[in-house]
C-alpha cells in the first residue's frame, strides 16, 4: 500500500523533517500541531489562543486529507502545564463532537518554539 503526503497552506508549514500528515489506506497520521499562525508562522499569545490555534490547524490538515476532526479516532495532547487540562477539555468540546476520540494528555517539560500545547492524532476515513 502506498502512502500519500497531505499538505495544506491552511496549516503551518512543517518546521522540521516531517509532513503535516501521511495517509496510508483509510488511515491518516496527523503530525503534531502547535499554536503557530499559518500565515505569519508566529506563535499566538496565551494558552487559550494556542489551544484554539492547535485545533484550527489540525482541522485544516484533516480537511486537506478529505475528512474532518470528527474522523479523528486517537488524539494525543501534550501540555507544559497540566493545570491547563480543564481548559483543553472546554475548548476541545467546541471542535469535536461526541463520540469523542480516544485521547491521552501528557505533561512535558517543553515543546517546539516555546509552545504551551501540542496535539497529534490518527484519523480514519471510510
Amino acid at each position: 500500500m502506498s502512502k500519500q503526503i497531505i499538505q495544506t497552506a491552511e496549516a503551518p508549514a512543517a518546521i522540521g523533517t516531517y509532513s503535516q500528515a501521511v495517509r496510508v489506506g483509510d488511515t491518516v497520521y496527523l503530525s503534531g500541531q502547535i499554536g503557530l499562525d499559518p500565515a505569519s508562522m508566529q506563535m499566538v499569545d496565551g494558552i487559550e489562543a494556542q489551544i484554539h490555534q492547535v485545533f484550527v490547524n489540525m482541522r485544516a490538515v484533516t480537511n486537506a486529507a478529505g475528512g474532518s476532526l470528527n474522523d479523528v479516532v486517537k488524539l494525543n495532547i501534550f501540555l507544559t502545564d497540566l493545570g491547563h487540562f480543564a481548559k483543553v477539555n472546554e475548548i476541545m468540546s467546541g471542535y469535536f463532537q461526541q463520540p469523542y476520540p480516544a485521547r491521552a494528555a501528557v505533561g512535558v517539560a517543553s515543546l517546539p518554539r516555546g509552545a504551551l500545547v501540542e496535539a497529534d492524532g490518527v484519523m480514519c476515513i471510510a
